[in-house]
């Protein structure tokens, strides 16, 4: 049996954690930039504020009903995350995280499956403050649609399907573009072929599903019907490919302040090669304008460096990353964004070595980017950094209502006066 285990509107609980006075107030957190909605409280919902709405669109509405908004504060959030997970992990020695608010849990051989999932819901909000629903199923897909079931009683929080009655339930009722790996457009396909439920999927044929979704469709029914295809992910696979970019904050001319920018991209990109003890053979800088303002002049700008041997060195990413930005970075545009890709990724012990490497330092560099990550693991990020990124930051992008760092930052945390 797999546990879905789903964080309640999970960036806006994490803003009420450390301010309780919100509870019960409609909240909603700001992509990068403040530019849309992504995350809202119950009560936002209920006033009709749609994921992915522009913020400035419904400005009024948020007036009128003194709507808290913040921006995102993602260090916060993979925070409180980290804790929830290292609290679910006690629950079972086989844990999946499958995202920042969302994990499977296998709980084969565990009894009394309810009572257990009611368990992990309280104990994660007493320790942490988070509250959860909980979906218990013998698939992975059919977890995750006891976990939207059970949303529906938030108070209850679990729903377990372990009779068929409550698999028919639960699949009559969730519509079709809801199952786990159906997605719009395909979910519009299947309104179009008359299955409009869960269920009317499950019971398809299996030829037809076959031919029309392929070997993922098949898995998806034998999924629906109990037939277990979807393993556990304990250990994340190494990533193949590594991107870091973002929207600055204003738009930018000059190549100062987004060479900095790039630099940053690099160094964070270098840190998580090194996090999966991995090298990059391959390196990409691209940056453009914003195609939203037809007025002005538009411009896209790429390039693809071989880096011979692979490396994971941040130093030595940077160094090839700003004579790469030289050749696409051309003067008279309003850049929006930049960002960098680290590819053809192979494990850092089985890099292929060039016969005239000129470079006899690499190990003594080595050594610097593990005390570099060990110091900003202790300290917080940034604490060491190469001085490419800059210091004032122009580029950085907007985060006027961004909550305090209160579990990360020693200078931000909680104080409580009298």
């Amino acid at each position: 049996m797999f546990a879905l285990v789903d964080c309640n509107n999970f960036y806006a609980s994490c803003e009420r954690l450390f301010q309780p006075k919100l509870e019960g107030l409609p909240i909603v957190v700001l992509s990068n930039n403040d530019g849309c909605v992504i995350a809202r409280s119950n009560e936002a919902k209920a006033l009709g504020i749609k994921m992915g709405a522009i913020a400035f669109e419904i400005k009024e509405l948020i007036e009128t009903h003194q709507v808290r908004v913040f921006s995102s504060n993602y260090a916060l959030y993979g925070d409180i995350s980290s804790r929830v997970m290292a609290t679910l992990g006690t629950f079972s020695p086989r844990i999946e995280v499958y995202s920042i608010d969302e994990s499977f849990i296998d709980l084969t051989g565990f009894g009394n499956l309810e009572s257990y999932a009611q368990d992990m819901r309280e104990t994660v909000k007493q320790n942490i403050g988070i509250p959860t629903c909980v979906g218990v199923a013998s698939t992975k897909t059919l977890a995750k649609a006891a976990n939207k079931y059970a949303k529906k009683n938030a108070a209850n929080g679990v729903f377990v399907i372990d009779t068929e009655a409550k698999r028919e339930l639960v699949l009559k009722w969730m519509e079709v573009g809801d199952v786990w790996g159906i997605g719009r457009k395909l979910g519009k396909w299947m309104l179009a072929n008359n299955i409009t439920t869960a269920w009317e999927l499950a019971n398809a044929d299996k030829s037809w599903i076959g031919a029309k979704m392929g070997v993922i469709g098949l898995r998806m029914l034998k999924e629906l019907n109990e037939i277990a295809c979807i393993a556990l992910e304990e250990y994340p696979s190494s990533k193949k490919q590594i991107c870091t970019s973002r929207s600055f904050g204003t738009k930018l001319q000059e190549y100062g302040p987004i060479s900095e920018a790039v630099a940053t991209h690099v160094s964070r990109c270098a840190e998580k090669l090194r996090r999966q003890k991995s090298c990059a053979a391959q390196l990409t800088i691209f940056m453009h304008t914003n195609s939203f303002r037809a007025n002005d002049p538009q411009y896209y700008g790429s390039i693809s460096i071989a880096l011979t041997p692979a490396t994971n060195d941040t130093t030595e990413l940077i160094r090839y990353a700003l004579v790469a930005l030289k050749s696409v970075f051309k003067e008279g545009y309003n850049y929006k964004k930049a960002g960098v890709i680290v590819s053809e990724i192979v494990s850092e012990n089985q890099i292929q070595q060039v016969l005239f490497d000129s470079r006899t330092d690499r190990h003594k560099y080595s050594k610097l980017m593990d005390v570099m990550d060990q110091i900003n693991g202790k300290m917080g990020r940034d604490k060491v950094r190469i001085a490419s990124g800059g210091f004032a930051r122009k580029w950085k992008l907007r985060q006027e209502m961004k909550s305090p760092n209160f579990t990360t930052n020693m200078g931000e945390i909680l104080s409580v006066s009298n």
